[in-house]
């Protein structure tokens, strides 16, 4: 079924608008390169990873509704399984290859909705990026979908963005096309130079923000 026409799920919509206006408020937060988002269509949302709230934060400043992964072990606490089932978190192994991961992903794509993944595959500890999986160009180049680069900065350090000595503040790239990513080889190198060009490119977003922005 396509995504055009479709309903945003009631509790996703709440938990999309409170992270918005929280954001706004408490934070300051600073918004770049919306327009980049696809307005229909599936397409992949990669971003760097430094904090707990990054899955919820980057995809609450687009209209498209987004589906992204959380460890399995969080779905073991059935009321928190429940809300976060709901707001589309999925299921995913860590450390290993997860066959069901894939197959829902392709399967959301299929669909049409956005996917945000992260192509460090964990939270990096510092402000320098950890060394991308090839996960998010094998999951590209099956699903042939474009991704769009995204670079989040603050998230871990939301006391001094609520003081205003550092700045809360998500960039949006321009979406690299499904035609770039067919011409990849289908193989571990193809998905790793597919990576690389995003990580390339979430770089690039940062280098181009103001300094307390980065």
């Amino acid at each position: 079924m396509p995504y055009i026409g479709r309903a945003m799920k009631p509790l996703y919509w709440i938990g999309k608008s409170a992270t918005n206006i929280l954001g706004r408020l408490l934070f300051g937060i600073r918004l770049y390169g919306r327009e980049h988002i696809p307005k229909e269509g599936a397409f992949i949302l990669a971003s760097n990873h430094i904090s707990y709230y990054d899955p919820p934060l980057v995809g609450s400043y687009i209209p498209r509704e987004l589906f992204f992964f959380a460890k399995k072990e969080l779905f073991d606490n059935k009321p928190l399984g429940w809300i976060i089932w709901r707001t589309n978190a999925r299921p995913v192994r860590r450390g290993q290859m997860d066959r069901q991961a894939l197959a829902t992903s392709l399967q959301i794509l299929r669909d049409g909705y956005g996917l945000t993944m992260f192509p460090e595959g964990t939270r990096s500890k510092t402000k320098e990026f950890l060394p991308a999986k090839p996960g998010l160009g094998l999951l590209a180049a099956k699903a042939a979908c474009p991704i769009v680069p995204a670079y989040i900065h603050g998230a871990n350090r939301l006391k001094e963005c609520f003081l205003r000595r550092e700045r809360l503040s998500l960039s949006y790239g321009e979406p690299i096309s499904e035609a770039w990513i067919a011409e990849r080889a289908d193989s571990k190198e193809g998905y790793l130079e597919i990576t690389a060009e995003v990580m390339r490119r979430i770089t690039a977003l940062r280098d181009s923000l103001p300094e307390r922005s980065r």
